[in-house]
């Protein structure tokens, strides 16, 4: 049986992590409303300007003439799998879901033959697929000490798999992230952004149709909106994970901090006990003494 020293000092070492975990979670929920602001903000853009490029594709779909980023290599031999996470952990399985879905394609894929390369960002995704699949990875961008994630982080990403495309060391991209719903649920989500897959337009069904005319063509325009599109949509994804991290944290430090308040009420009664079963011993043998005499 442990010692009345050894139980306070458990105690009281309860009770330091309870005042960190408690601070962390308000320090994430301080940081989940910039955010979450800025995830919803980016969501209307990023969803027009697809649906936009979508009515542009639509018209030189099938060509020759179509940007390579439009109508890929033709092939599906190469996937290249961009992983995005966090850097830090302890929030919950915010990393691991976003990693179990990319492991999960990976194995399908390579059960048919596929080759699978991955692209990942953020260290704690490299991390856990570095352990299976070390000579996979092609890439690591880390985004430690990025205190605000700003265009500029996302149009690098997106540099850099444009060059890895055009090189031919792909043929389809698939970005993984997770999507924020609450504070208590983030969605695993794969997107396949090279060649980009465009929502079927609503008049697909034989609604009536909207004229348009671009300037410049459609050709002219597609070289420069493809690429800033693609930087878009990882700017989204990267903007949907800080916000998920955030308020996985937020509930992972809360869990934590609840936790800790019910090991410190056992640890409590139990050290109350000892030293009651301890005084009662102490008098057991006073009287005895005394008795005795």
């Amino acid at each position: 049986m442990a010692s009345l020293k050894d139980l306070r000092n458990r105690i009281a070492s309860t009770k330091a992590t309870q005042k960190i975990t408690k601070a962390m979670q308000m320090v994430a929920a301080s940081k989940l409303r910039r955010a979450q602001a800025s995830a919803l903000a980016a969501r209307p853009y990023a969803e027009q300007m697809d649906k936009v490029l979508g009515n542009i594709a639509s018209a030189v779909a099938g060509m020759d003439s179509a940007p390579l980023l439009l109508r890929g290599t033709g092939k599906d031999d190469v996937h290249l799998l961009v992983v995005c996470t966090a850097e830090r952990g302890l929030c919950g399985a915010f990393n691991s879901s976003i990693v179990r879905l990319a492991r999960e394609r990976a194995n399908a894929l390579m059960g048919q033959g596929k080759q699978v390369k991955f692209f990942c960002v953020g260290r704690k995704g490299y991390d856990q697929l570095r352990r299976n699949y070390e000579k996979h990875i092609v890439e690591l961008v880390e985004l430690r000490g990025v205190r605000n994630i700003g265009f500029s982080n996302a149009q690098d990403i997106a540099e850099k798999i444009t060059k890895r495309f055009e090189a031919g060391e792909f043929d389809i991209a698939t970005l993984f992230f997770s999507q924020f719903k609450s504070v208590i649920a983030q969605i695993p989500t794969g997107l396949q952004i090279i060649p980009p897959v465009f929502e079927a337009p609503a008049n697909a069904n034989g609604g009536a149709t909207a004229a348009y005319e671009y300037e410049p063509e459609e050709d002219e325009i597609l070289p420069e909106l493809l690429p800033r599109n693609l930087a878009v949509q990882i700017f989204r994804a990267l903007l949907e994970n800080a916000a998920s991290e955030q308020g996985a944290r937020m509930s992972a430090m809360d869990n934590a901090t609840r936790n800790a308040g019910e090991m410190i009420r056992k640890q409590t009664q139990t050290y109350n006990r000892t030293r009651q079963a301890m005084i009662t011993k102490e008098l057991i043998e006073i009287i005895s003494g005394a008795e005795a005499l």
